[in-house]
């Protein structure tokens, strides 16, 4: 799933880019995706318009977030720290976190991984129209092994 939604992140500059569904199913399939991982992303996005759709608006600019056991459980000490850092960074505003927690909440298993994590975070940016500045964008998509040290 999660190499589907990078492929629509890459190659759709925003979600009203994609074309519907039907034709976008058939679009990702002549690119080599398997219907049921086609399926399982269309499925998450469907979610994410929802999540966003419920959350815009809603915590206040200086709202705190407790976490539950089982969003604990799910998310691990590494994911939660990098939300943390998120929100700390001004990056993650307390709307675009729920979204985040929601959709990361859908994934089935866990913990989730911070690879996965960050893909979700950039889908909600993708989603909302919004591209983070080019730190963040380094801090998604470069992995920390690969780094330079100056």
């Amino acid at each position: 799933m999660f190499d589907v939604l990078v492929y629509l992140y890459e190659n759709y500059w925003r979600p009203d880019a994609c074309p519907d569904h039907e034709q976008l199913t058939r679009k990702l399939s002549a690119v080599g995706f398997e219907s049921d991982e086609i399926q399982e992303a269309l499925n998450w996005l469907d979610g994410l318009t929802l999540s966003a759709q419920t959350h815009a608006g809603q915590q206040g600019e200086h709202s705190m977030r407790v976490f539950t056991s089982a969003e604990h459980d799910h998310f691990g000490e590494e994911c939660l720290g990098f939300v943390s850092f998120l929100e700390s960074a001004g990056v993650l505003p307390p709307p675009m976190r729920e979204i985040v927690i929601d959709r990361a909440m859908a994934i089935p298993g866990g913990p989730v991984s911070l690879e996965d994590l960050k893909i979700i975070v950039l889908m909600v940016f993708w989603s909302l129209g919004e591209e983070p500045d080019a730190l963040i964008l380094d801090e998604l998509f470069v992995d920390v092994q690969d780094r330079l040290i100056h």
